[in-house]
């Protein structure tokens, strides 16, 4: 995949900060694995975690999503339903809070690591081996 110079593409596609080309995530987002992160992109190599503890703000940006869709849930059903029964509201903006918390996490993650995560875009990064993959010097002999 060819990189986009755009930092809001690659966050909305969640891409890498540094290559806008790895992926963030390893599995999809309908999946039990939705917030599994690499250790580092496998592109350019870059820590996906700047620092032990680092997405514990994202908890709250992810509350902020949540209030968000309670608040254009409750908003939409009180003017389109005609202000259902309360049972209505807490079924509904309960299911829609369920089914969205994937995205949220992802995205309340990518934003902190985006924002906060010191990182910024480089268009002529040198590409990543891994470890396992580089080649092995040659032992030095000695002559004696």
């Amino acid at each position: 995949m060819a990189p986009t110079a755009s930092n809001t593409s690659a966050l909305l596609a969640l891409r890498c900060p540094r290559c806008h080309e790895g992926k963030i995530f390893t599995s999809r987002a309908l999946s039990v694995h939705f917030a599994d992160m690499p250790e580092v992109c496998p592109v350019c190599g870059q820590p996906t975690e700047p620092e032990p503890g680092f997405y514990y703000g994202a908890m709250f940006v992810s509350y902020a999503f949540s209030v968000a869709i309670f608040a254009v849930t409750a908003a939409a059903l009180y003017f389109l339903a005609g202000d259902p029964a309360i049972w209505v509201y807490v079924a509904v903006v309960g299911l829609l809070a369920t089914v969205f918390t994937p995205l949220s996490v992802r995205y309340s993650r990518m934003l902190m690591l985006y924002l906060f995560g010191g990182v910024d875009y480089q268009p002529n990064w040198v590409r990543y081996v891994p470890r396992a993959l580089r080649p092995v010097p040659a032992p030095a002999t000695s002559r004696g």
